[in-house]
């Protein structure tokens, strides 16, 4: 990977304000090649609506809504960086209309997805979180934490582009089986190194242990996993989401649980976030994280980085 910062190039007329905490390595380099930076992790969205028309990059992380009302204002933008993988918090359509590019970093997250997603998987069939609670109750509840192995199940993919593929690849470590759907054509290489079995959505619920959601929040996707979905799935099976919150239907994942419907999920993402108080934090058998997919020392600072190099890149004419 290129540091930018060794080029020294000078585009001392851009100003950058960057509204949430990114990698120290994200505002070094842009500086370095002579832009003004704006460090502001804590901007609000009034600050941000009233600054944004000062800037001609404007650098985000998931907590920031760019919404097209901010976009009108940005007279002088011409891009929106994601210091991460999804771009449902920035009105895409809008920065289109304004000829703004908006780009992402979805190489800095894959491998830390992909490794939430085996450590969810890891939990469920062991039970981890209940025993930890019950050790520190001093309850000692072996009897009852019978698990499940991950060798010889059954992991379905929804989505196999770069996250659904280091997915695999970990998956097929613990010999698991990779099923994989995606409504773009699945590398042929892939599905030969990995054994991925492609199916069509239904198949592929009907027929996993293990579904893995790796899509984006789209108008088609949104709750995509719904009563209808869960009702095709095995009872014993469990969801994962890491993709984003509103793929999933919350309350009818909830009922099915409840019901004895599905065999339990872990979620790192949600239709309303925080989602403190969410009524699925009192089953046993759901795991729920604070959409942390992203948030290890190493992928956030190679999407830092690749977000520089992209902004570099631009500036530069490369790409």
């Amino acid at each position: 990977m290129i540091i930018w910062s060794a080029l020294r190039t000078s585009f001392v007329s851009k100003r950058v304000l960057i509204c949430d905490e990114v990698d120290p390595i994200l505002p070094k380099v842009l500086r370095d090649n002579g832009m003004a930076v704006d460090y502001e992790p804590e901007t609000t969205p009034n600050q941000l609506l009233e600054r944004a028309d000062r800037y001609e990059i404007i650098v985000v992380r998931s907590r920031t809504v760019v919404t097209a009302q901010t976009i009108e204002r940005a007279k002088r933008c011409q891009i929106i960086a994601r210091v991460g993988v999804g771009l449902d918090n920035i009105d895409q359509k809008a920065a289109a209309a304004h000829n703004i590019r908006v780009i992402n970093a979805v190489e800095g997250a894959m491998n830390a997805v992909a490794e939430l997603v085996v450590a969810h998987m890891l939990a469920l069939a062991r039970s981890i979180p209940r025993g930890d609670r019950g050790m520190r109750e001093g309850r000692w509840l072996k009897k009852e934490l019978k698990g499940t192995e991950l060798r010889g199940k059954y992991l379905g993919i929804v989505g196999v582009g770069n996250i659904g593929k280091r997915l695999g690849r970990l998956a097929r470590a613990f010999n698991m089986n990779v099923i994989g759907y995606d409504v773009v054509p699945i590398d042929p290489e892939f599905c030969r190194e990995v054994g991925l079995m492609k199916a069509d959505l239904d198949t592929l619920l009907q027929s996993s242990d293990y579904v893995s959601l790796h899509v984006p929040l789209l108008e088609s996707t949104r709750h995509m996993i719904n009563d209808e979905s869960i009702s095709k799935m095995k009872k014993t099976a469990c969801i994962i989401n890491t993709s984003r919150g509103g793929i999933v239907d919350e309350a009818a994942l909830y009922a099915a649980i409840r019901d004895g419907r599905l065999g339990g999920a872990a979620l790192d993402v949600f239709e309303k976030e925080p989602a403190t108080g969410n009524p699925l934090a009192e089953m046993d058998n759901v795991i729920l994280t604070p959409h942390i997919g992203a948030q290890t020392a190493e992928a956030q600072a190679l999407a830092a980085n690749v977000i520089a190099e992209k902004i570099v890149q631009i500036e530069r004419g490369v790409i």
